[in-house]
């Protein structure tokens, strides 16, 4: 039996949490209702934008006209030799980069890539979960009216991934795109060369803390766009909005990819396995670029061969018993097992790998217990293995494997390791392309010549490009923007840092770079001979041959 009292309090702590829960549901309706209206506006924003960077220019370009030509060994409708001074080709090279150049610096093309970028920095998305992002690239596409197909990338791990996926985007531009779909030989001539040109999309789960970006900040909590993915989105449509412009004037095709789950998720992977490579016309040659803190701004970098190392995840479950930490003995103890592991793991690289070779075991997350006073039943060790070969990889995680079984017989555990549902390959530039691309990239960096730089030990899905068809992935110097002094965020900070800001001036020279290599690239591959890198190759292996009979 309650009294009055008791029964006054009992009411009052129901409609306390009655209330409590009533505000909780209204305030996460309203922070529903905030965010699609947030999206919507920035939305607003981007649609639109892109047709300013194209209005009164749709067509012919003169320019383009020109260099398309001069490197062609033979008129298109007639079979006679025509002779092209190589004067003229020169002359016809730089006017088409000065013509580049002239596009990518309107105002009209840099507003349209601050609005875009800004408003896919306010909304990251994770991987498989990029439903904005995505309807925002549709949205400058159809401004712009070049066809495209979505449904990509589509989540095959949802056990291991949260999302359905399927937000990629495939663009054409050029022939293919004006109705010129290859059916016959005469179709697929008629349509010409296709290179494609790539960028990914998905951002990271850390909570921002750059300063001075206030009005484009993350709206969503615990997400950012850490590594750069909403200007490489940004730059590839910039690079849309341009091409477009001298759209009647190119002699082949541009696949433009528009990729998700970019961050573990190999998402180029899923839209290989999907078809990508097997459209027509199917491609010969793929670029993709990615901004680095570490180089001056407008500075482009790359090398030869492996440029990103080959990775691959790790989580180990190291099982024992668990008991009262004050009676170890009656216990088998996980915590001692993994520790050892965790140190004996640091030794791998330093003693069964070569010195010549690069490799890398990081553990990165040793999780156990609850209590103070209890010793776990577990623990989950994860973490991450590098090299810039698949052999080395495959040569890493044996030597993981057979740790820890040595470990679990020398302590009396179990344990089970899982890996990454998809381990990515190392990014390799095509020695052969290479010097084409750094040619290229040389006439847009900043410094007028393309650095060449070490391998790195991070990893990238570009990998799986590039290991389908040649192709070329670069660096793009982004580290000198920003002045504190004048509320402008540095730019410097490293990739996946909760402080990384990019550097805006950085995107019209991502845009330069694509056309450039996009444009080059199709009058290389459809000059009625073989492209100068073919050539090159040949001309080696004479070499070479030539050497060896001699010997």
């Amino acid at each position: 039996i309650y009294s009055k009292r008791s029964i006054r309090i009992l009411k009052m702590r129901h409609f306390l949490l009655v209330s409590a829960f009533v505000c909780a549901v209204l305030t996460h309706t309203q922070s529903l209702v905030n965010a699609a209206t947030d999206e919507e506006e920035s939305s607003k924003k981007v649609r639109g934008s892109a047709t300013t960077t194209t209005s009164n220019k749709k067509g012919q370009n003169a320019i383009v006209d020109a260099f398309f030509q001069s490197q062609s060994n033979a008129h298109a409708h007639a079979q006679v030799s025509v002779s092209v001074s190589a004067s003229d080709k020169a002359k016809a090279s730089k006017d088409l980069l000065d013509e580049i150049k002239l596009l990518a610096s309107t105002e009209n093309l840099k507003n349209f890539l601050s609005v875009t970028r800004r408003a896919l920095h306010r909304h990251p998305e994770l991987m498989y979960q990029e439903s904005f992002t995505s309807e925002t690239i549709q949205t400058v596409l159809d401004d712009l009216d070049i066809p495209y197909t979505t449904g990509w990338a589509k989540n095959t791990h949802e056990d291991v991934y949260p999302g359905k996926g399927g937000y990629g985007i495939v663009a054409h531009i050029g022939r293919r795109a004006s109705g010129k779909v290859p059916g016959s030989k005469e179709d697929e001539d008629e349509a010409g060369p296709c290179v494609i040109l790539r960028a990914d999309m998905d951002a990271l789960p850390i909570v921002e803390q750059t300063l001075n970006v206030e009005s484009f900040k993350s709206r969503k909590s615990g997400k950012m766009h850490a590594c750069g993915h909403d200007g490489h989105t940004t730059m590839l449509l910039g690079a849309a909005a341009l091409l477009k412009t001298v759209e009647d004037s190119i002699q082949g095709t541009i696949r433009l990819v528009f990729q998700p789950a970019e961050e573990g998720g190999a998402g180029a992977k899923r839209m290989i396995e999907e078809g990508l490579m097997e459209m027509e016309p199917k491609p010969q040659h793929a670029f993709g670029m990615h901004v680095w803190p570490t180089l001056p701004t407008g500075v482009i970098a790359s090398r030869p061969g492996a440029l990103m190392a080959a990775a691959d995840t790790f989580e180990i479950l190291m099982a024992g018993k668990g008991g009262h930490a004050a009676m170890p003995h009656l216990t088998i103890d996980p915590i001692v097992a993994s520790s050892s592991l965790v140190m004996n793991l640091q030794t791998i690289v330093s003693r069964t790998l070569s010195p010549l070779e690069a490799g890398v075991v990081s553990v990165t997350q040793f999780a156990a217990g609850d209590a103070f006073n209890v010793i776990p039943a577990s623990v989950v060790i994860r973490g991450t293995i590098r090299a810039l070969s698949v052999e080395t990889l495959n040569s890493l995680r044996d030597s993981v494997e057979k740790m820890v079984e040595a470990t679990c017989l020398l302590h009396g555990t179990n344990s089970t390791i899982k890996y990454s549902p998809d381990y990515y390959l190392p990014t390799i530039n095509d020695p052969d392309l290479f010097e084409f691309s750094k040619e290229v990239a040389g006439m847009v960096s900043k410094e007028g010549y393309m650095r060449d730089i070490v391998p790195t030990m991070g990893g990238e899905d570009f990998s799986f490009i590039a290991d389908a068809i040649p192709s070329t992935f670069f660096m793009i110097g982004q580290g000198t923007g920003g002045d504190e002094k004048l509320h402008l965020p540095r730019t410097d900070y490293g990739l996946h840092h909760p402080s990384f800001s990019l550097d805006e001036d950085v995107m019209p020279v991502g845009v330069e770079l694509h056309v450039n290599l996009a444009l080059r690239t199709l009058a290389e591959l459809g000059n009625g001979d073989s492209p100068s890198w073919y050539k090159k190759k040949v001309e080696n292996e004479t070499m070479e041959g030539s050497a060896t009979a001699a010997i």
